[in-house]
């Protein structure tokens, strides 16, 4: 047994220095990093990085650096390094060679910011390690630098090559984009990158205030749908971003691990329902508004299941690849159908389709180039042109609804026109018809004169001609009302289209006296009261018509405690304007309203509002009060 035992000491002797050596090959067969001022930065890609699975999660530091592990580590082929099992620990292995006589400090730095756990291994000046932890589970306070990706100090003590070992470990398939970067350029690179960010967020919370007041214009459903949808994309871009873990809940690891799920729900749904209100697809496409229905329900399930049941289904984010499809889709069919307001819908989402392929592909590590700070925000870049079109495309809806509107209101104007035509050719009609029967009459009545022996057949035919001029006359009767009405139509139209237009109305308040006057007489018509102490004597004020009490000496103005009280609309406008909304019964438009008195709509629509209010609790008051009825609204009450 000797013999045996002595023959496998000799051949491991043999074996474990041919071992060493084909591993001392393997690890020179890894490209190796070298640190110079020339260059700002390196990121690390194809045979730069060496990788490792754990499949068990057992491996300890220790056991990885043994050189018995080197033959296991496996040089990176892909254009960047990516997990792609988030039940398997990831060891990753590069090489830098330190230059003693570079001016510059050098970090390492890791892009993805989703990553759970992050360790580095880094080498000391004495050949061992000393460990550095990120990673988006730990709290944000805890990094060495304040910024959204997770970085680390070199030691620039070092010399010649050294070896750094990462162990990562995340919930997701993530991508380990680490590059090496100078701190002057790390600095001069963050700071662009955080003005871009202000930019894109800026941006976001412009469209999303533009869209509100649009709403407040509008009242229509579909711009709280997108303002919805705005802030839903903002929010999952800072959790992507990592912007929302470090300014929003920098000290809840757990929740920033499912705030961008709930947030690209969010964006999915509103998305759906803003694209459903802009396109009309309850009456353009009746089918694929039931499709898109049932493809909101069934993401509302999953998103259900994935708070309930486990959270990590979060990460299956190509899912939303169905809802961006299918409205895609729903825009184009649409458009092809004739509807023209889908074109900028068309062209927005097109981008936003190119995007999230874009980065569908980098996360399914299919992606066939480096991943570049382009390719990693190309999504961001996709949602403001996005953006950008949407706008577009909701400007263009509003103005072919206007011009709907007016083709409308022509074939309103036109058909009205026709009506009074024929109108007018049935009066003719009429009136002949009478003027004929008159004539028979009087053919008659000398007829009568002439033949006494036929006057009862005469009476008779008298009878029954009476009775057929009741008949008309009763005919024309109606016809008389139903004009009347027309023309109180037409009236009513010609008022809405403002025929009695400002200038006839200004003859009569021509200036700022005038009207000043006006409503001094108005107001105190049945004599003065001082509101303060009631006394009825008064003397002259400091303004025009004012009037100031004798006794306590309250002055009070002429336009207090009525409709012209802090408006700065001029008085024989606001006049104007009160005349129009009296005229209609408050059915002008406040976009009319301000083509007519060339003042802006948003100030219309309010003072517009006022009036309609008053209008609305004087019903009573201003029926039957004939064309001053206007006048009476002015004074408010008390």
């Amino acid at each position: 047994m000797q013999l045996p035992i002595n023959m496998v000491k000799l051949l491991l002797r043999f074996l474990i220095p041919l071992w060493a050596c084909l591993a001392c090959t393997k690890v020179c067969a890894q490209v190796t990093v070298a640190i110079a001022d020339s260059a700002k930065q390196q990121i690390f890609r194809y045979g730069q990085v060496s990788y490792l699975m754990d499949v068990h999660n057992n491996l300890t530091f220790n056991q990885v650096k043994n050189p018995f592990f080197d033959v296991k580590f496996k040089t990176n082929r892909d254009a960047t390094p990516a997990t792609t099992d988030p039940n398997v620990t990831y060891w990753y292995r590069i090489r830098i060679m330190h230059n003693p006589q570079s001016r510059n400090n050098w970090i390492l730095e890791f892009f993805d910011q989703t990553i759970d756990s992050i360790a580095v291994y880094s080498p000391d000046k004495q050949g061992s390690y000393s460990a550095t932890f990120l990673g988006s589970s730990r709290p944000f306070a805890a990094r060495m630098y304040h910024h959204k990706n997770f970085s680390l100090n070199l030691n620039s003590g070092l010399t010649g090559v050294q070896v750094y070992y990462i162990r990562i470990k995340s919930h997701q398939p993530v991508n380990v984009i680490m590059v090496l970067r100078s701190v002057n350029w790390f600095i001069s690179y963050a700071l662009d990158e955080y003005f871009f960010f202000g930019i894109f967020y800026g941006m976001i919370l412009v469209f999303g205030l533009y869209n509100l007041m649009m709403f407040i214009a509008m009242r229509q459903k579909q711009y709280l749908y997108y303002i919805a949808y705005n802030l839903s994309i903002g929010l999952y871009e800072m959790c992507v971003d990592g912007i929302a873990y470090q300014y929003i809940w920098p000290g809840a690891p757990s929740w920033n691990h499912q705030a961008y799920g709930i947030a690209l729900f969010s964006a999915s749904i509103f998305s759906v329902l803003f694209a459903q209100s802009l396109l009309n697809v309850k009456v353009n496409a009746p089918r694929l508004n039931k499709l898109i229905l049932w493809v909101m329900t069934l993401r509302s399930l999953f998103f259900v299941l994935c708070l309930t049941v486990n959270e990590n289904w979060f990460r299956y984010k190509i899912i939303e690849i169905i809802p961006l499809s299918l409205i895609y889709f729903t825009g184009c069919y649409v458009l092809i159908k004739g509807y023209n307001a889908a074109r900028f819908f068309v062209i927005g989402y097109s981008f936003l389709f190119a995007g999230f392929i874009i980065k569908t592909l980098i996360a399914l590590n299919v992606w066939w180039l480096p991943v570049t700070a382009a390719a990693y925000y190309s999504l961001s870049f996709c949602f403001i042109m996005e953006m950008i079109f949407i706008s577009f495309a909701i400007g263009d809806k509003v103005r072919i609804l206007k011009q709907k509107e007016e083709e409308a209101q022509l074939l309103v104007i036109k058909q009205l026109k026709l009506n009074d035509e024929l109108k007018d050719t049935l009066n003719k009609s009429l009136e002949d018809q009478v003027q004929e029967r008159t004539r028979e009459l009087s053919e008659k009545s000398v007829l009568i004169a002439q033949q006494n022996d036929e006057l009862k057949l005469v009476n008779q035919l008298l009878k029954q001609q009476a009775e057929e001029i009741s008949r008309m006359n009763v005919l024309l009767e109606n016809d008389n009302s139903a004009l009347h009405q027309d023309i109180e139509k037409v009236t009513h139209s010609r008022i809405m289209s403002t025929e009695v237009d400002f200038e006839e109305f200004s003859k009569i308040y021509p200036d700022r006296e005038t009207c000043f006057k006006f409503l001094s007489d108005l107001k105190w018509e049945k004599g003065y009261a001082c509101r303060k102490c009631s006394n009825t004597h008064y003397g002259n004020g400091h303004l025009p018509y004012s009037r100031r009490c004798s006794k306590c000496g309250y002055e009070e103005s002429v336009i207090a405690y009525t409709l012209l009280q802090n408006t700065r609309i001029p008085l024989n406008k606001a006049f104007y304007m009160i005349f129009l909304m009296y005229s209609t019964n408050g059915k002008i438009s406040s976009h009319k309203l301000s083509e007519i008195l060339s003042i802006r709509q948003s100030t219309c629509w309010a003072y517009s509002s006022r009036i309609k209010k008053v209008m609305n609790s004087r019903k009573k008051e201003a029926k039957n009060t004939g064309d001053k009825g206007w006048s009476k609204l002015v004074l408010e009450t008390d």
